[in-house]
């Protein structure tokens, strides 16, 4: 068993999640069970599953958590852009939070990598 506390991502992620949560709080109220909600899941589910492939026993299972969290990261981008079009966030904001993103994405990726490569 690995200790997520550890992990870069996961630190990473969380900080994604404190963002994200920040943003949302100056979302209309109509979009509290709608997008607000999803951009909230999305970004709590990614240090949830790198956490949660922490527990298994394999690289192979750790591995497809780290996917199932770079796939979540992919949702929250295509999210936040959806927020930048319906104009609840800013271009700045957006960018600023795209590159953040991306980097965790890139990590995350970097992360697989090398444990496909010990499989």
């Amino acid at each position: 068993m690995r200790d997520f506390r550890k992990l870069q991502i996961w630190a990473n992620s969380i900080e994604q999640v404190v963002s994200t949560y920040a943003i949302t709080q100056g979302f209309p109220n109509e979009e509290k069970y709608g997008l607000c909600s999803q951009l909230q899941r999305a970004a709590v589910s990614i240090p949830s599953n790198i956490a949660e492939g922490c527990s298994r026993n394999s690289d192979i299972e750790f591995k497809r958590f780290l996917e199932i969290s770079i796939g979540t990261a992919f949702e929250l981008e295509t999210q936040l852009v959806i927020a930048n079009k319906l104009n609840y966030i800013s271009n700045e904001k957006l960018e600023k939070e795209l590159l953040t993103i991306n980097e965790l994405q890139r990590k995350i990726n970097s992360l697989i990598t090398k444990i496909k490569s010990n499989i």
